[in-house]
């Protein structure tokens, strides 16, 4: 099912069998015998405004522990995942991921989806010289060493989608609406939004731009805006609203008679989890862009796919078998299995071995071949654009000719190549 490929040759995962609970840890430097467990830490907001999006991924982290406990473990070692919930709340996911570092002292933690909890927890990791997995796509302008991120950055996400609605398929949009949940990731994607749009000749007027709080209800006035401008033709929404406002937002476009004829929405932050909450059928028609869709045809992806819904029915976790797979959660899945490599690579769970391990990676994921970039912590991906339908499954209306490299900044923003360095890594005295 997964085939990572590499200096370190092929290693390939088995099914998952057992359960993720086990006895305590011992050493954590991968010389202890076997039958001894390595903690690592689940870090994703299991209750509030984020909830909707991120359960998926703590549910398929475990997904991945079975898995790989059931083919041996790492290093001859058991996984015992720690899972914490911070509960939309961005302080607290500060002092859960320390508290998962300090106390808990697991050798690697996969979690946020908010920019704002990742933003929260950097020092943390940082100052601690310890690791995420981080697996949602994001605004960019940031490159920490002690953060792999396995979603997308802009130029595999936002500007090959603004650039798609402005081509005939896309129904050659010239007005853009950026519409967003108040906080870092919208307000920086819309940096470089509106940055790449004005490089393409969209004059000001032609683009506005609005933001909500998180977990906002009532989009009445705000479509209201929209639809009249609109009401010329011509026009689309880029939309980063987060969590679960997404629901009244369509429920509201939908309920003022606008249609993705009218005005396609292009989300950046609804796939097929979000999609399981919401009246579908009048979103039909309206787009997403990600590096991933269950309707991915491949045999590894039906595998993947029929794998986390039978996990979700046996370990008897909300929707069982009617659950879906979409970008973040085969993001964080194959997160887990790029640390594994890693670890199994260096011969050790140190943070720094590990590091320099995962460089270069290359492996199949449920959507493909991937690759990790040789220096800059983010994932060589191919780009998709969907199109909604009526089943809450995505036709694929585009996609690159192959993967494409990530930019940890965009060039939009830093037009003179002058990019910040990289934050964190080793500590030195």
């Amino acid at each position: 099912m997964f085939k990572w490929l590499g200096s370190s040759g092929l290693l390939l995962a088995a099914l998952f069998i057992v359960g993720c609970d086990s006895d305590d840890n011992s050493s954590l430097d991968g010389g202890g015998e076997a039958g001894e467990t390595v903690k690592i830490g689940i870090l994703h907001s299991l209750s509030g405004t984020m909830a909707i999006s991120e359960t998926s991924l703590r549910d398929v982290v475990l997904m991945a522990v079975d898995e790989i406990n059931a083919s041996g473990g790492v290093l001859g070692k058991q996984i015992k995942p720690v899972v914490v919930d911070p509960a939309s709340d961005w302080d607290l996911f500060a002092e859960k991921a320390k508290d998962l570092i300090t106390k808990d002292t697991v050798s690697v933690t996969f979690g946020c989806w908010t920019s704002v909890s990742r933003k929260s927890v950097l020092p943390v990791f940082e100052d601690n010289n310890a690791l995420l997995f981080y697996p949602v796509q994001y605004e960019g302008e940031e490159q920490s060493l002690n953060v792999f991120y396995t979603g997308a950055s802009p130029n595999q996400q936002l500007v090959p989608a603004a650039e798609y609605l402005m081509t005939e398929d896309g129904g050659g949009c010239k007005k853009f609406y950026l519409l967003g949940t108040d906080y870092v990731f919208p307000r920086t994607a819309n940096k470089v939004l509106k940055a790449f749009l004005k490089s393409k000749g969209v004059a000001d007027e032609n683009i506005m731009e609005e933001y909500t709080p998180f977990h906002h209800q009532d989009y009445q006035t705000i479509v209201g805006k929209i639809k009249e401008f609109a009401a010329g033709g011509d026009a689309c929404v880029l939309s980063t609203i987060n969590g679960d406002s997404n629901v009244p937002f369509y429920k509201e476009f939908a309920n003022q008679g606008l249609t993705s004829a009218d005005c396609p929405i292009m989300a950046f932050s609804v796939a097929e989890d979000e999609l399981r909450a919401m009246d579908v059928p009048p979103l039909v028609g309206h787009l997403a862009a990600w590096n991933y869709f269950q309707s991915t045809d491949t045999p590894q992806n039906k595998k993947f796919v029929a794998d986390f819904k039978a996990f979700c029915k046996k370990t008897n976790l909300p929707g069982g078998e009617s659950r879906v797979t979409d970008d973040p959660i085969e993001a964080a899945y194959f997160g887990v299995y790029v640390w594994k490599a890693a670890v199994e690579k260096a011969g050790s769970f140190d943070v720094d071995a590990v590091r320099q391990a995962v460089y270069g990676l290359e492996f199949d994921a449920p959507g493909g071949k991937k690759k990790m970039h040789e220096s800059n912590q983010h994932t060589l991906k191919p780009v998709y654009i969907g199109e909604i339908l009526a089943d809450g499954q995505f036709k694929i209306v585009y996609e690159t000719d192959g993967l494409v490299v990530p930019d940890s900044y965009s060039v939009y923003l830093h037009p003179d190549g002058n990019y910040p360095k990289p934050t964190g890594g080793p500590k030195t005295e």
